[in-house]
């Protein structure tokens, strides 16, 4: 069985998927080729856990395709040592439609 994620960090946003028993350590691995940090310079969190590498993504959540998981990144500062605070910024919202679109009355 397949575990889809959504990693989220700042404006940032990479999807994934992987097995069911890959653990949280395998997750670092693969985005460690795609953000060109370290497994051990990364920290992932879900629901305001820090998640064990040993652990199986399974022991977490179950997330499909059209819900995916999503889980905080946080990357070591290289110059202190210190894991950053968990910043996610929020989707933005489409404008509002103007008035003219913003009911459908029937007619064509």
């Amino acid at each position: 069985m397949e575990i889809f994620l959504k990693v989220r960090r700042h404006k940032t946003t990479i999807f994934l998927d992987t097995k069911e028993n890959a653990t949280v350590a395998d997750v670092k691995k693969m985005l460690s080729g795609l953000i060109k940090r370290n497994p051990e310079d990364q920290r992932l969190s879900f629901e305001k856990q820090i998640l064990d590498d040993r652990e199986e993504l399974r022991h977490y959540f179950q997330a499909r395709a059209q819900n995916p998981a999503t889980i905080g990144l946080m990357l070591r500062d290289l110059s202190t040592g210190e894991f950053e605070t968990l910043q996610i910024t929020e989707y933005s919202q489409p404008p509002e439609l103007p008035a003219a679109m913003d009911k459908d009355d029937g007619s064509l």
